[in-house]
């Protein structure tokens, strides 16, 4: 059979590529539609094993290392990045000009890896924090915690104390640096460990520093941690808001008797918490005077103003 290829001015007959067995009918089917000069220049490379040097438009047009699929879930993922409150398959479908089958199979993709969200109805769709946990391991993380441990370490030594700090990390919280202090007695959260976002001062203060829905996203995504304390939804946000309007929160700790746990945010430049910072304080009760709660609790406060982005306008 003479199957006769026609695109543009060009025209490449079957029978003319019979001398090159290695170029098959399948290998020219499986070709993108290009201009014809594009075309018929890979058709000389399969068959002859040509190299030919190609000017910038013609690379261009080329456009040989696009990723189709990648494009689409990136489109999707920018999308619904403008959108508060989600959307729907069909508005997603339209936004983008996709078929409904393909937008289907790759917005499945996104939900089972966790970067895409259904609404509890199920019937939209929006954006998961993992995109925020995910930069929250890229290197301007590493710079936080290279600009905060010298900070952490002059707190600890002039308020005899420890401190932690955590990011939020696929609905809970990630120890990511810890500082002890230098005297003899003391508390440590260990590096790397998970910490519950609701019944913690790190996870409430976590939570009050966000928009109302970043703070839903979080809570959607949080599951429970060892022995976590189950708080009321309205008394955890009433919670937020005593944090919000204090700035901080000082509370004794639910999961060691004994601690006052002292939390800060660090804030980045919006006022949201990007990290915070925790001392879990422990009163010495023999002869010996350490630093108060007071005192402990202005050192902590001037090390996150040292590391936050925020200022808040005065007059």
């Amino acid at each position: 059979m003479n199957v006769l290829f026609i695109y543009g001015l060009f025209e490449v007959k079957e029978s003319a590529l019979q001398h090159a067995p290695v170029f098959s009918l399948e290998i020219v089917r499986s070709l993108e539609i290009r201009p014809a000069l594009t075309l018929t220049r890979q058709i000389m490379r399969k068959s002859h094993g040509t190299s030919l040097t190609m000017d910038a438009d013609d690379k261009d047009d080329a456009d040989r290392y696009r990723a189709p699929a990648l494009d689409k879930g990136l489109d999707i993922l920018e999308l619904l990045a403008e959108q508060k409150d989600g959307l729907t398959r069909a508005e997603i479908t339209k936004s983008l000009g996709r078929n409904a089958s393909e937008m289907y199979r790759m917005l499945e993709r996104l939900v089972a890896r966790q970067y895409v969200v259904r609404s509890a109805a199920g019937d939209r769709y929006s954006l998961s924090l993992k995109l925020y946990a995910l930069a929250h391991r890229h290197p301007p993380m590493n710079r936080l915690i290279a600009e905060a441990l010298p900070l952490m370490q002059r707190f600890a030594d002039a308020a005899e104390q420890s401190c932690h700090l955590v990011v939020y990390d696929r609905g809970n919280l990630l120890v990511i640096a810890q500082v002890d202090g230098p005297g003899t007695w003391g508390i440590s959260v260990r590096l790397g460990s998970r910490v519950g976002l609701i019944d913690t001062g790190s996870g409430r203060v976590m939570l009050a520093f966000q928009s109302v829905e970043q703070r839903q996203q979080m809570l959607a995504e949080h599951t429970r941690v060892k022995g976590e304390v189950t708080i009321d939804r309205d008394a955890l946000e009433q919670a937020c808001e005593r944090i919000r309007t204090a700035g901080f929160s000082q509370k004794d700790s639910q999961q060691t008797f004994g601690v006052t746990d002292v939390t800060f945010p660090i804030q980045g430049p919006a006022g949201q918490a990007i990290a915070v910072l925790t001392c879990p304080y422990l009163r010495r009760i023999d002869e010996y005077v350490a630093p108060t709660l007071e005192a402990a609790t202005t050192l902590l406060r001037e090390t996150v103003q040292a590391l936050s982005m925020f200022r808040e306008d005065v007059g």
